[in-house]
């Protein structure tokens, strides 16, 4: 089952009981958890019927203690499990699933790991349980995210405000989420999310950050470039180098995939062969007539040198921010 789905039964009081949860993208999970925890009790059913554990000191026995209760004074109760990726013999959870109380609403958060689906545990769940798989999402897809997450709050997002915070969070929906509900608070209903407000209620400069650097080198405009790369050494914290080749890496492989491109004429299905927005198809092709398929590689080939410096393998003992002003020329003066 899909998020949507399982939220869409959950409202409607179609209750399973078993949700397993799991996966690398842990924000989906906590959402479907906090739902349960919030909208399957009344206040005052909670305090007896409701309960959390976790799964670092926690046996198969004490989870079915706990599952096989009857609830008190109330239709159903609700056992949540955190952190069930520490639980030892979870396979063994097969003969409970197989055959649940009704009157229990079993919730197990298994983050960051993934059960075997050959086994009898995973085929237990798809008969009697809902399975849920929250996978994390490439980069490319962030910015669509975010105009999607805004558009549920009544507002909506500029392709640059939105790129913005994905080159500056990545790809952590839950700290996007928490960074977005910084400007969501400033914001009127029905309108949209510009840089401006990024920067004002995020601290992301709207001139200084990676998607300007990448338009700057794009373009090649050396005074604007060496702007940017000068902010990002004075704020490295922010701007670790390895977080900047990383990036400049898949920016230089688009061009690499545009070059690759037999037809460029309908500019919606490059978009979409690169993972951008369409918005952005003047940058991309600017900077594939100012770089070249060779010259793409190289940068590619130097970025990984630089990468190698950066940590040490080359010997030397050059700073990180010389190292990217002599690779920002290198990439300039190709």
């Amino acid at each position: 089952m899909d998020y949507n789905q399982i939220i869409d039964d959950l409202k409607k009081k179609n209750y399973s009981p078993v949700y397993f949860l799991e996966g690398e993208e842990p924000y989906y999970l906590d959402q479907i958890s906090h739902f349960i925890l919030e909208n399957v009790l009344t206040e005052e059913e909670k305090g007896f019927n409701q309960s959390i554990l976790y799964g670092k000191d926690l046996s198969i026995d004490a989870i079915l203690t706990a599952a096989k209760r009857f609830p008190m004074m109330a239709e159903r109760q609700v056992v949540v499990i955190r952190e069930a990726q520490n639980i030892k013999n979870l396979e063994d959870l097969a003969t409970y699933i197989e055959n649940p109380m009704r009157s229990t609403v079993l919730v197990i958060n298994h983050k960051y790991k993934s059960i075997d689906k050959r086994k009898r545990l995973y085929k237990a769940l798809h008969k009697n349980g809902v399975y849920f798989e929250s996978k994390p999402l490439y980069d490319s897809n962030i910015p669509g995210w975010i105009t999607k997450y805004l558009k549920e709050k009544n507002l909506g997002i500029d392709p640059r405000a939105a790129q913005m915070i994905t080159d500056f969070v990545g790809s952590d929906l839950q700290r996007i989420v928490n960074e977005l509900e910084k400007v969501i608070l400033s914001m009127v209903p029905g309108t949209t999310i510009l840089p401006d407000d990024i920067e004002k209620n995020i601290g992301i400069s709207k001139e200084f950050n990676m998607f300007e650097f990448q338009k700057a080198l794009g373009k090649k405009d050396i005074l604007k470039s060496n702007q940017i790369i000068n902010y990002f050494i004075d704020n490295e914290k922010n701007n670790p180098l390895p977080v900047i080749l990383g990036m400049l890496v898949g920016y230089f492989r688009k061009i690499l995939i545009y070059h690759a491109l037999e037809n460029k004429s309908d500019r919606s299905q490059v978009a979409q062969k690169l993972g951008v927005n369409p918005y952005f198809m003047n940058d991309y092709i600017d900077a594939a007539r100012n770089y070249n398929l060779d010259k793409a590689i190289q940068i590619i080939s130097m970025m990984r040198e630089y990468d190698l410096r950066s940590k040490g393998a080359r010997g030397g003992s050059t700073e990180n921010g010389d190292l990217l002003r002599e690779l920002t020329f290198k990439i300039l003066h190709i």
